[in-house]
């Protein structure tokens, strides 16, 4: 067995390769996309001795398994799941040395939706405009994970004692979104906004990485025409006929021609990324 890399032994729901993203380029037409809960990122890298924004595995519900072709460290975290080591537990959220020739396998999440599998080196395939992320929505970036494929790893450092800190907060029960309204507040009644600040809303199990979809009271327009398509961004709260807001999350489009009624604090959308279906959603305005 030569060479470092991982091969892929099942590829679960939905596995991709995800580092922080790719900002800068939105003028181009493409978004930053990365991964979907940063701050689980640059936990697993530093368990590993990685650079905080090195490319990892992030996993959607029913994780995968991989088979190391080399001896790498390898550390899981993001949503709480069981972790196996050629059928034998090991741990989660912190760092594992695993043989060459094991299999590494993600169970599914006990809570929450998305783990991420950081490995020892990171995973070193082609990026595309300074990032190694798969953005489903334009296609850039490596395909989402199919069996047999193969991931090269970079160099491994010596990790050097244990990494200091906080512990994951986990998937939330409630969420709660701070939102800043405007550009297209105006287009809705008095009677919408105070709906978005009062009402609870849940997700709903059309969500993904482009868009945390929910269930709730719809949002009525005060203006009914039609809207030229409009730059979007991370965050942005956009209402679609139906009037049942989504909120535009790492994969987004880069346009469109509902109104935006707000934008959600970045901060926030981390939590956003590991509520599953039915999770109950609040939003808060703010200055």
């Amino acid at each position: 067995m030569t060479g470092r890399g991982v091969a892929v032994v099942r590829p679960g729901a939905l596995t991709t390769v995800q580092d922080l993203g790719r900002p800068g380029y939105a003028h181009l037409g493409v978004v930053r996309s990365g991964a979907l809960d940063p701050a689980a990122v640059r936990l697993v890298n530093r368990l590993v001795g990685n650079a905080e924004g090195a490319a990892v595995l992030e996993t959607t519900v029913d994780g995968c398994a991989v088979r190391a072709r080399c001896a790498v460290t390898v550390a899981v975290g993001g949503a709480p799941c069981p972790v196996r080591v050629d059928g034998r537990p090991a741990a989660w959220g912190t760092a594992v040395r695993v043989a060459a020739g094991s299999v590494v396998e993600v169970g599914t999440a006990v809570r929450g939706l998305r783990a991420y599998v950081a490995f020892g080196g990171g995973i070193e395939v082609e990026p595309v405009l300074g990032s190694r992320s798969t953005d489903l929505l334009s296609g850039l970036g490596p395909a989402p994970l199919a069996r047999g494929a193969v991931l090269p790893l970079g160099a491994e450092t010596a990790v050097r004692g244990p990494v200091d800190a906080p512990p994951w907060p986990g998937p939330p029960d409630a969420l709660v979104l701070r939102v800043r309204l405007g550009p297209r507040d105006d287009w809705f009644t008095p009677g919408a906004l105070r709906t978005l600040a009062t009402r609870a809303y849940r997700v709903s199990p059309a969500s993904n990485r482009i868009g945390l979809r929910l269930e709730g009271p719809a949002l009525e327009r005060a203006v009914t025409g039609e809207l030229a398509s409009e730059g979007m961004v991370l965050g942005a709260v956009q209402v679609p006929p139906d009037g049942r807001p989504v909120v535009f999350l790492a994969d987004h489009p880069t346009t469109g021609g509902y109104p935006v009624v707000g934008v959600v604090r970045e901060a926030d959308l981390g939590a956003a990324a590991q509520a599953v279906p039915g999770t109950a959603v609040r939003f808060v305005p703010v200055r």
